[in-house]
């Protein structure tokens, strides 16, 4: 049987955004920094958006594209609600915040139990999507 690349893009990424995920769990269990958990657990969103961008052949070198994309592609045509959209813009500017913010300008702990329990939640929500399409075109 022929391997189908596309196929096995959308699982590596889909891989990649649980072992990512599972990382933010990981820091959040052993208490470790907030700013690590909020990176984290953002990633495991932008892997998984990623994942069902490329079911429609779709993708961006950035990651504000990757974001308008899913909103274009996947929010406003109804595919998924619009709070996946906000956890997602959310966990994007966090991750900025946390990653090339002012020191004054802290990322807490309560803004990562937030944003990993969103990241569950949305990867959990690409996941469903993903295994309810049809990506492997049948015999004719």
């Amino acid at each position: 049987m022929k391997e189908n690349p596309k196929l096995t893009l959308i699982q590596y990424r889909l891989a990649l955004a649980r072992e990512v995920l599972a990382d933010a769990q990981k820091l959040f269990q052993a208490h470790g920094s907030p700013r690590s958990i909020v990176n984290r657990s953002y990633y495991a969103m932008f892997y998984a958006a990623l994942a069902v961008l490329a079911t429609i052949d779709q993708g961006s070198a950035k990651h504000s594209g990757v974001i308008g994309l899913f909103d274009r592609h996947f929010v406003k045509t109804g595919l998924f609600p619009k709070e996946l959209s906000k956890a997602l813009h959310r966990a994007f500017d966090l991750r900025q915040q946390g990653d090339y913010g002012e020191a004054t300008v802290a990322v807490d702990i309560e803004d990562a139990t937030e944003l990993l329990e969103s990241a569950q939640a949305f990867v959990a929500a690409m996941q469903g999507y993903v295994g309810n399409k049809e990506l492997i075109p049948s015999k004719q």
